[in-house]
């Protein structure tokens, strides 16, 4: 196998194979990329048993087609130190050769016939998800897993299919986000009887393998595990097993709850300006809505106080509850400061409902504070 790369487009494609190899595997063969070199083309693949990838390598110029096992840590500091612009790379039996211009590197080599099959995208039942959808889904959804929790199925995103749309639900039992959109479902591919519980890592893999240029990506959700081709390769990944929430519950609208309209920018900064005087022990700050304002009121007893004021479209009686100032903020991030959103809430002891006109949802719980 002998080719010439890009080493900018190469070091990116194999820094999102590199992320699945594991840092360390009674298998060691696990720890390289796998490289193949066609006519047409060339892929990389990399695996942990558990998520898979095989993604497409723009820029290279084919000299002799072939398959090479490139050892992660070596080869991705030589492709990240490297300044020569392009790069050629040639395997044999006996390791890989890489050489630049003012440079050159020779590295051991394993036997490429051990390195276990990463799946291909072969489903006839899937849902066509415009790529976009799925990067804000991934993104607005993935902060709120747990993936410290003794409850594995916290650990994943929850992905349900319907004939028209894909849902996409995240939570750590204290607060929930939901996010969906129009998806087509191609053979009849819907929702299963077992929960489709992706982990957050190959979310993550998901995310960064997405691309502006992709149209639309297909998801093959299956009993054990589930698929996505993009235009640049394709994801494999196991699921989590374990019992997710009842999320529909906590979307449940309410008869007394009042519902505000807010924006994202002018909340934000009233947060972080309350969060000043937070702690680690002391992460609650009070809201406090009544008499056309918001009042976010935060205290800790070593650092101090502080109070800030948000003029809101909000005349009703007075309703005050304790919320992380965390979990705030981290819906507010992934939204743009100028994007509205409705913020239900009903009392003091009731979770707070933050909603978009985009179908993203938002569900935190209230604290318990003396005071």
């Amino acid at each position: 196998m002998k080719f010439t790369c890009e080493r900018e487009k190469m070091l990116s494609v194999f820094q999102i194979a590199a992320s699945v190899a594991p840092s360390r595997s009674p298998k060691t063969i696990l720890q390289n990329v796998l490289l193949i070199v066609t006519e047409q083309g060339a892929t990389m693949m990399a695996t942990d048993m558990e998520v898979g990838v095989r993604i497409d390598v723009p820029g290279i110029e084919i000299e002799t087609p072939g398959r090479g096992v490139l050892p992660v840590a070596r080869f991705g500091s030589i492709l990240r130190e490297s300044v020569d612009a392009r790069l050629v790379v040639q395997a044999e039996s006996s390791g890989t050769m890489i050489r630049g211009e003012r440079s050159e590197f020779n590295l051991p080599g394993e036997d490429p016939d051990e390195f276990p099959e990463v799946t291909e995208f072969d489903a006839t039942k899937y849902h066509e998800v415009p790529a976009r959808l799925m990067r804000e889904l991934i993104r607005r959804t993935l902060f709120a897993t747990d993936a410290e929790s003794g409850r594995y199925a916290l650990g994943g995103i929850l992905l349900e299919f319907e004939a028209d749309k894909i849902i996409g639900v995240g939570t750590d039992g204290r607060r929930l986000a939901k996010m969906e959109g129009p998806a087509k479902s191609v053979g009849e591919h819907e929702k299963l009887e077992s929960p489709t519980i992706v982990p957050a890592r190959s979310m993550q893999l998901i995310e960064r393998a997405l691309t502006d240029g992709d149209g639309e990506v297909l998801v093959s959700a299956r009993t054990n595990d589930v698929l996505l081709k993009g235009t640049r390769g394709t994801i494999f990944s196991r699921l989590v097993e374990g019992r997710f929430p009842k999320w529909r519950d906590v979307f449940t609208r309410r008869r007394e709850a009042v519902q505000i309209e807010m924006t994202v920018g002018p909340l934000y900064t009233a947060v972080r300006q309350a969060a000043i005087v937070a702690s680690d022990e002391s992460r609650g700050i009070d809201f406090a809505f009544g008499d056309g304002a918001l009042v976010l009121s935060g205290q800790t007893a070593e650092v101090g106080q502080s109070r800030v004021q948000l003029p809101i479209a909000y005349d009703a009686p007075s309703i005050t509850l304790t919320l992380d100032h965390r979990y705030v903020a981290d819906f507010l991030k992934v939204l743009d400061a100028e994007k509205a959103f409705t913020l239900e809430i009903e009392n003091a002891e009731s979770a707070a409902l933050l909603t978009t006109d985009d179908g993203y949802g938002y569900v935190i719980m209230p604290l318990a504070r003396d005071r």
